[in-house]
């Protein structure tokens, strides 16, 4: 998306108070943080059947040929419920509720202590904090989830809030997560700038009419998911606070 000029980037700009961050291929490195846990989940979905936990990993998101996953897929972007969802389609419904309360504890255990930052976090984080803004972490992971990892990062006290899937009543592309972030911090949304790696993050921005809208290339998305969508795209959120500044 592309602004009329370089002033009105600029008026955006100085609007903004605070900054919501997706966490996965945003924050972290999707691909080296998630890819063997993913696998894990999809053997034991798979009974131990090697095809066709490849399989269900395909259907996830998973592109083997690339050896990457696939921007917007349900793995990238999703929740634990549209995974439950579509890895075990025939269960009903109390049988899919145990299984994302068994995913979402398994992914809480393991997910957190094999995240791997992007490069230049902690001094991003450190430098926007400094120039003053809110920042919360908006991810379609848990809440729980959100905050164990920022904890074992140790950036968990640059945030003024972890917002998952279920925090708000529905989750990114839905406004919930931003309208629940701003009315918790006295914020307008047109106050509020989102950062992500994928559509959903973009989307979610615009339905919450947000004041801005930041796209990065480190997670699945590409340029041409992200350009038509956001208001600037971004190498990494390494860039963001010489774009505020």
């Amino acid at each position: 998306m592309s602004f009329g000029s370089m002033s009105e980037l600029a008026d955006k700009l100085k609007s903004i108070r605070a900054i919501l961050f997706d966490k996965d291929g945003t924050l972290i490195d999707f691909e080296r943080t998630w890819f063997a846990f993913s696998y894990a989940m999809a053997e034991k979905a798979a009974d131990g059947d090697e095809a066709k936990a490849r399989h269900l990993m395909d259907i996830g998101g998973y592109d083997w040929e690339a050896k990457r996953f696939r921007g917007n897929s349900v793995i990238a972007a999703g929740t634990v419920e549209e995974m439950v969802a579509l890895w075990h389609p025939y269960a009903d419904m109390a049988a899919q509720a145990a299984i994302v309360a068994h995913y979402n504890q398994a992914s809480l255990e393991a997910g957190p202590r094999s995240a791997v930052a992007v490069d230049g976090l902690y001094e991003t984080l450190e430098a926007l904090h400094a120039q003053g803004f809110i920042l919360g972490i908006c991810t379609n992971d848990s809440e729980a989830g959100a905050l164990k990892t920022a904890q074992l990062l140790g950036i968990d006290h640059f945030f003024a809030g972890f917002i998952g899937y279920d925090t708000a009543a529905r989750p990114k592309p839905f406004a919930d997560p931003l309208i629940y972030f701003a009315e918790e911090h006295g914020l307008e949304l047109s106050q509020l700038a989102m950062v992500g790696d994928n559509s959903h993050d973009m989307e979610a921005a615009h339905a919450a009419q947000a004041g801005l809208s930041i796209g990065v290339l480190s997670g699945n998305a590409g340029a041409d998911i992200l350009e038509p969508l956001a208001d600037i795209v971004l190498p990494s959120v390494a860039d963001i606070p010489a774009l505020f500044a």
